[in-house]
C-alpha cells in the first residue's frame, strides 16, 4: 500500500517537472531574436522606404513587435498592439534599435520590442496556473486515498470497537458485519465466533444456575412439610405435658423448629425471587384482616395494637401475611420487647407503625437493611440470612404499597403503607 502511494507521489512530481520544462522552454523561444527575420525586415524597409505600408510585410517571419520611425521620431509603420513612445523608453525598455539608411544616409529607425517583460509575466501566470492545476491533483489524489484509508483500515477498527463495546456491555446477539474480501475479514471472523461462543456459554451458565435455583426452591418447599410437623407435634407436647424441665426442652425443640421454618421459608422466596415466579394476585380486601394477620403471629400476647380503621385496601393477602411474619419475628428475635402497632389513614395508604423497644441499630446501617443478605451489627450471633425485608419490601412495592424504617431514642420503627383500593 505503501509503495502503491509512493508511485502516485512520483508519477505527480515527475508530470509537474514535464510541465514546467514545456513552460520554460516555449517561453525561452519566445524570447530569442531571429536575426534573419529581422535583416530581411530591414531590407524590405530599406527598399520600400517612403512607400511602406501593411502589406509590405506579409511575407515577413518576424515574430517580435516593432515599430519604424523617421529621424524625427514620427512613426511611418508599428505593428498591431505595439505602441512607440520615444528613443529614450526604447532603450530604457531595451529594445534593438536598428538604423534604416538610404544612400548611407540615416534616414529612420526600426525599434523591435524587448517582450521579456511580457514573457516573465506569462511565465508566471503559466507557472501559478500549473502549480495549482498539479496541487488540485495531489489534492484529489490524496482525499480519494485517505477515503480509501478510512474503508479499508479506520472504518473496519471502529467496527472492531463497537463489537468490542456491545461484548463488554453483554450485548451478545449484534453480530460483526464485515465484508470477508477486507483485510481484516479473516480477523473479524474469529471475532464473531468468539462472540458466537460467550453468546453460547452465557447461555448454558444461565441454564445451569436456573437448575440450581431450582433444585434449591424444591428443597426448601419439601423440608417445610417435616419442619411444619415438627412444631405441630411439639405444640401439642406443650399443651400435654406437665413436667416442667420437659416443657422447657420441648420448647425449645419448638423454637427452634419457628427458627428454621423462617430461614427455609426465606431461602425459598428469595429463590422464587431469582427465578421471577414469586406472583402476587392483589385483590381489595377488607382492613379486618390485618387484625387476623397479626393475631397469628402474637404468640406470647406481646404485640399491643389499636383498633385498625375500616377501609378497603389492596393485597394479595397470602403476600400480606408473610410481611408482618417477618417483621414480627424480627422484632422477636432482635428486640425481645413489647411490640406497639399503630395504625391511621393518610394520603390513600393505610400506614402500619409497628415498634419495638431495643436496642434499634445505627444510623449509617438504616440504608442497608433492605439489601439482599444484609444483616445489622445487633444480630449477635443470632440465626439469620437477612432475606426478611428484602423480600418485605418486594412484596409491598408490587402491591402499590411502601415500606420504610426510622430509628427512635427508644427503639425502632417499621413503617408500612397499604394503598386503598
Amino acid at each position: 500500500m505503501r509503495i502503491k502511494w509512493l508511485i502516485v507521489i512520483i508519477l505527480v512530481v515527475f508530470t509537474a517537472g514535464i510541465i514546467s520544462s514545456i513552460l520554460i522552454i516555449h517561453n525561452k523561444n519566445s524570447t530569442e531574436v531571429d536575426l534573419v527575420a529581422i535583416n530581411d525586415v530591414v531590407k524590405t524597409v530599406e527598399k520600400n522606404w517612403g512607400q511602406i505600408r501593411e502589406e509590405t510585410f506579409h511575407n515577413s517571419d518576424i515574430k517580435k513587435s516593432f515599430s519604424i520611425i523617421d529621424h524625427s521620431e514620427n512613426v511611418i509603420y508599428q505593428t498591431p498592439g505595439n505602441h512607440f513612445h520615444t528613443i529614450y523608453d526604447a532603450i530604457k525598455n531595451r529594445d534593438i534599435v536598428i538604423d534604416v539608411k538610404q544612400n548611407n544616409e540615416i534616414v529612420g529607425k526600426i525599434i523591435i520590442r524587448n517582450n521579456e517583460r511580457e514573457v516573465i509575466e506569462q511565465l508566471k501566470r503559466e507557472l501559478i496556473t500549473s502549480i495549482s492545476l498539479i496541487f488540485g491533483v495531489v489534492m484529489l489524489i490524496s482525499i480519494l486515498y485517505i477515503i480509501y484509508i478510512y474503508t479499508t483500515l479506520l472504518k473496519p477498527f471502529q467496527q472492531l470497537q463497537n463489537f468490542a463495546v456491545n461484548v463488554a456491555r453483554g450485548n451478545l446477539d449484534i453480530p460483526l458485519n464485515m465484508d470477508k474480501n477486507n483485510y481484516f475479514g479473516a480477523f473479524t471472523e474469529s471475532f464473531d465466533l468468539l462472540r458466537e461462543e460467550l453468546d453460547a456459554a452465557r447461555q448454558r451458565e444461565y441454564e445451569t444456575n436456573r437448575s440450581k435455583k431450582e433444585l434449591v426452591a424444591t428443597l426448601s418447599h419439601d423440608i417445610k412439610t417435616p419442619v411444619a410437623s415438627i412444631k405441630a407435634v411439639s405444640e401439642l407436647m406443650l399443651m400435654q405435658v406437665k413436667d416442667e424441665k420437659l416443657m422447657k426442652q420441648v420448647n425449645i425443640i419448638n423454637s427452634k423448629a419457628e427458627q428454621i421454618d423462617l430461614l427455609v421459608t426465606d431461602m425459598f422466596y428469595a429463590t422464587l425471587e431469582e427465578l421471577q415466579q414469586l406472583e402476587l394476585i392483589v385483590t381489595e380486601q377488607s382492613s379486618e384482616v390485618l387484625t387476623e394477620m397479626i393475631e397469628n403471629v402474637n404468640y406470647d400476647h406481646q404485640i399491643v395494637y389499636d383498633a385498625i380503621p375500616q377501609c378497603i385496601i389492596l393485597i394479595d393477602p397470602v403476600r400480606m401475611q408473610q410481611v408482618i411474619d417477618n417483621i414480627i419475628s424480627n422484632s422477636y428475635k432482635y428486640a425481645g420487647t413489647e411490640i406497639m402497632i399503630k395504625s391511621q389513614i393518610n394520603q390513600g395508604y393505610l400506614e402500619l407503625h409497628m415498634s419495638d423497644f431495643g436496642t434499634g441499630m445505627s444510623e449509617d446501617e438504616l440504608p442497608l437493611l433492605f439489601n439482599k443478605y444484609y444483616r445489622g451489627k445487633n444480630v449477635g450471633g443470632k440465626n439469620g440470612s437477612g432475606l426478611g425485608l428484602f423480600i418485605s419490601k418486594y412484596f409491598m412495592e408490587n402491591m402499590g404499597g411502601h415500606i420504610s424504617c426510622t430509628i427512635r431514642n427508644d427503639g425502632f420503627t417499621v413503617v408500612l403503607k397499604i394503598k386503598l383500593a
